[in-house]
């Protein structure tokens, strides 16, 4: 049986799903903060991962402010028995952030969907055409990101939790 998740807990993780300081000990601010040592925070965070609660801490690439200008979301018609080997060649790409796989429709046959970036729409292009020429796969679409209406990451415990 976990453990009751402990108020402490949720103020750890509501401190690291902000963004961190650009500082040399960003977790040694966070405990100050907290008041508590930074031995502590970082044990109760590998405690956290290690009962599942906490999966990864990741970085947010702002991709635009980069240099990747084109972000090509990659529609692909696969069928379900090649998705597990496609899906697993897509992830080695790293111009590729994101793989998922969603349901079909009649209207609407495409199932994996890989997200592209690229710092020109050439390029961008050359990727799908490369996995295009590994997979075989010759149907699918690039849909290209217009406008970025939101970029943020899930909050838990916020205020008032």
């Amino acid at each position: 049986m976990k453990r009751e998740i402990s108020q402490l807990d949720k103020e750890i993780i509501r401190s690291v799903q902000e963004e961190l300081p650009l500082i040399k000990r960003p977790y040694q601010k966070i405990a100050d903060e907290l008041e508590i040592s930074e031995e502590e925070l970082l044990a109760r965070l590998k405690q956290l991962k290690e009962e599942g609660r906490l999966r990864r801490m990741g970085v947010i690439l702002y991709h635009r402010q980069a240099g990747y200008q084109f972000n090509g979301m990659g529609a692909w018609v696969v069928a379900p028995e090649r998705r597990e080997k496609v899906g697993e060649l897509v992830t080695s790409y790293e111009e590729i952030s994101h793989v998922y796989q969603r349901p079909t429709y009649p209207d609407w046959p495409y199932s994996l969907f890989t997200m592209i970036h690229g710092q020109s729409q050439s390029k961008v292009e050359a990727v799908a055409q490369k996995i295009s020429e590994q997979t075989g796969i010759t149907e699918y679409k690039i849909l290209y990101s217009i406008e970025e209406l939101k970029k943020t990451s899930m909050k838990y415990f916020c205020e008032g939790d």
